[in-house]
């Protein structure tokens, strides 16, 4: 099976919502005969169901947990719309990928199935064992559905959302950025122009257009060592590739190489994932945040709540080498090129669109004014250019959009809370 093959199962797997439910019905039926063969071993007479009050009861579980799963998904898709509506719809594919959403509904289909094959059963005798089980399998399914219901309320709220995105990123930026600042030992390639300059094959997108979400940066470098080449992939993760765009560039040699192996060493789908993509966690807290200081939402508080997970995302770029884009092999040798988000790109979509859409509000002019010099008290020197360009650009901002100079000096206030952090009193 090939890395592509692989990584579109396990992606299939993990966002599939049936598989499981559909799984746990099998193993239901197939409860069914061993539970029945063990109550005939066993002959439990202390349980005491009758023959009436068990088809009674057996028939009404089995009707109520179909129903039970039919109004299970109505909360649930009422609840993420609501969500998405206010948040982002980036986030509506999230819950459903809970392994507890998964799980309790695996559990309501695994009752109605056993409790159908129980109820077959019903007909001279009680089969005391196989009734008890439904039964305790009912009481279960009630306290798992008040339960996920909590749950998946909790999820969706602005702080559990902006804050789950933030470690998702976290790890991915830990991923894609392996190495602490100034301690990478990242091989020259010469200049890009050295790769421009030679004579290259380029391999071409054929399909249906999409973004790139991931690519097989193991298996690109083993090809390119085993055909002694360099291996160029020219769109960034996160890019919308379109019909006859530029996939990869080979350099010195690798004509041995065909292009349906290098297309199948990268993955596309309809939108960008956060699996090889660390810029995408920035662009949906982003979202979060501009939603939220939309006019027909007015929250500045949850653009506030944004900016705290910005900031702690920030802090963790800006002190991670970001030179990475190439790969090598045992030896040494250059054998994969590849474009990452540098620091520049990080900082310009974490404040930018946030500074203009929340340029009229205390709050948010007053927490990315704390952010932006608590980034510049701990990161390296090299950072803080492109930082001090956002304060200037800020107070840029509040000059235009207070035009009572008292405004202007309780927006130009850092407050790490937006309203309510700061205990400098400045008067007016």
């Amino acid at each position: 099976m090939s890395w592509l093959q692989r990584k579109r199962l396990g992606a299939f797997v993990k966002n599939s919502l049936w598989i499981l439910p559909v799984a746990s019905m099998v193993a239901a039926l197939i409860c069914a005969p061993l539970t029945r063969g063990l109550d005939h071993l066993l002959r439990l007479r202390f349980l005491d169901f009758g023959l009436q009050g068990a088809r009674a009861a057996i028939g009404m579980i089995a009707g109520a947990m179909l129903t039970f799963v039919v109004f299970f998904f109505s909360v649930v898709l009422l609840t993420v719309q609501i969500a998405s509506s206010n948040l982002s719809p980036r986030i509506i594919a999230r819950p459903f990928q809970l392994p507890v959403l998964k799980v309790s509904l695996s559990l309501f289909v695994f009752t109605f199935a056993y409790g159908i094959a129980t109820l077959g059963r019903l007909e001279d005798q009680v089969l005391q064992l196989p009734v008890f089980i439904t039964l305790l399998l009912s009481v279960a399914s009630i306290g798992i559905f008040l339960f996920v219901v909590e749950h998946v309320g909790k999820k969706l709220r602005p702080v559990s959302v902006v804050t789950a995105v933030a470690q998702e990123g976290y790890a991915v930026v830990r991923n894609m950025y392996p190495l602490p600042w100034m301690t990478a030992s990242i091989p020259e390639l010469n200049g890009s122009a050295l790769l421009k300059d030679s004579a290259a094959r380029t391999i071409i997108h054929k399909g249906r257009p999409g973004v790139i979400v991931a690519f097989d940066a193991e298996g690109l470098t083993e090809l390119a060592e085993r055909h002694a080449c360099v291996i160029e992939l020219v769109p960034q993760v996160g890019d919308f590739v379109g019909a006859a765009a530029p996939l990869f560039r080979v350099y010195f040699g690798g004509s041995q190489i065909r292009d349906n192996e290098l297309r199948k060493s990268i993955a596309l789908g309809p939108e960008r994932t956060m699996e090889q993509d660390p810029a995408f966690a920035f662009r949906i807290i982003v979202d979060i945040a501009e939603k939220a200081l939309s006019p027909a939402i007015n929250d500045p508080t949850t653009g506030v709540l944004s900016i705290d997970q910005i900031q702690f995302l920030l802090q963790e770029v800006g002190k991670r080498d970001l030179t990475t884009g190439v790969v090598c092999d045992g030896s040494g040798k250059v054998r994969l090129v590849y474009r990452t988000p540098d620091w520049g790109d990080f900082v310009l979509l974490s404040v930018s669109e946030i500074r203009q859409y929340g340029a009229s509000s205390l709050q948010i002019t007053r927490r990315l004014r704390a952010m932006l010099e608590d980034l510049i008290s701990v990161l390296p020197p090299e950072r803080i250019p492109l930082l001090e360009e956002q304060l200037d650009l800020l107070h840029a901002s509040v000059e235009q959009s207070f035009p009572d100079p008292r405004d202007r000096r309780q927006a130009e206030i850092p407050d790490s809370q937006g309203l309510g952090g700061n205990l400098t009193h400045v008067p007016v």
